[in-house]
């Protein structure tokens, strides 16, 4: 295999485990002119080029995978990140409108050994609407959060019907740099536990927990809900 080719098949198997791990190697949709095409030319047919007794192709990926396995637990490519919310803060808040909301307090802690910035957070949930960040409210845009570090990330939540907020867990986007680059991901953070009406405690989908006790606070002060 020629360099260019070997150079664009780390490439691919990097890039392919951008949205999870890497498992197998994939078979590349080009034509590489390969040591025995070459030996073919002139006539000679049956010889391999070969290094330690293994064939050419089978060290590229061998070596593909070991750069990617090596970028992943960096977390280079995928952060390797705890999400946690600090429920302490969830309440109800009606402005003069009569909009409900709350803060959402988002913890990172980035267990991998690069350095990540969180450059945006978005979700697509019924019932829910994450506004952008306010720094007239101290919110960052952005965070930094370095190897075996954390960071704060506050938000405001507005719920627009907590009917419809669902009960399954929903996915959470966002965009995160690192020194390779910017990408974008999904991560599903942790239910949260609720006691029931038979006194069980529970597990509840985090968007479902957070819409009733701000909902449930709501109407404990005398707002519509």
């Amino acid at each position: 295999m020629t360099g260019i080719a070997a150079a664009a098949m780390t490439a691919t198997m990097i890039q392919a485990i951008a949205g999870g791990a890497v498992t197998r190697c994939h078979d590349i949709g080009f034509r590489a002119v390969t040591p025995d095409d070459l030996w073919r030319q002139f006539g000679i047919g049956g010889r391999r080029a070969r290094r330690f007794g293994l064939p050419v192709t089978v060290w590229v990926c061998a070596v593909s995978v070991a750069v990617a396995a090596f970028l992943w637990e960096t977390g280079a490519l995928y952060p390797r990140i705890d999400w946690s919310i600090f429920a302490f803060f969830v309440n109800a808040e009606v402005d003069e409108n009569g909009v409900l909301s709350s803060n959402l307090d988002i913890e990172l802690e980035n267990k991998g050994l690069a350095t990540i910035t969180i450059t945006a957070i978005s979700m697509d949930i019924p019932g829910l609407r994450l506004l952008p960040a306010d720094v007239t409210r101290k919110e960052d845009a952005t965070v930094t959060v370095g190897h075996d570090a954390g960071g704060t990330m506050r938000r405001r939540m507005v719920i627009t019907d907590c009917a419809a907020v669902p009960h399954e867990p929903r996915p959470i986007r966002f965009t995160y740099r690192t020194w390779l680059g910017e990408w974008e991901s999904e991560v599903i953070w942790d239910s949260w536990t609720l006691t029931n009406s038979r006194g069980e405690r529970v597990p509840v989908a985090w968007q479902r927990a957070f819409a009733v006790k701000v909902c449930d606070d709501a109407v404990a002060d005398g707002n519509p809900a």
